[in-house]
């Protein structure tokens, strides 16, 4: 038996394609989250930040697009359980939509305070 089987392998990436495409084509907060992201990447190109700094800001860009894959991942699971939901259903949902939303402003803040030091140098 060998240790990787490709063929799996190659379904399992094709499996988590279809899963962003779906997300991209459906969730408009992943859509903007995505495209924050590529525009932090821009600025980070454009202000040529350091590894580190590059190395925190993709791990936020990440964290926060996998929060939100999190969070829709629940909301279509509980979507399926309507008929029956307890009121704490909502609260969990709202939960789930604050931890994408902190993740979202922290993630802003760092941001903010990398990019800052960069842009008051070119005046």
């Amino acid at each position: 038996m060998p240790i990787v089987n490709f063929r799996t392998l190659i379904k399992s990436f094709y499996y988590a394609c279809r899963g962003i495409k779906y997300a991209l084509q459906h969730e408009q907060n992943f859509r903007l989250q995505v495209i924050i992201g590529l525009i932090v990447c821009l600025f980070m190109l454009v202000f040529r930040v350091t590894r580190n700094e590059a190395i925190i800001l993709f791990l936020l860009i990440f964290l926060v697009l996998i929060l939100e894959l999190i969070n829709t991942t629940f909301e279509k699971m509980v979507d399926i359980l309507k008929p029956r939901i307890h009121h704490y259903v909502a609260v969990i949902k709202d939960f789930m939509a604050a931890m994408v939303f902190l993740a979202s402003l922290g993630a802003l803040v760092i941001a903010l305070i990398i990019f800052l030091s960069y842009i008051l140098r070119l005046f």
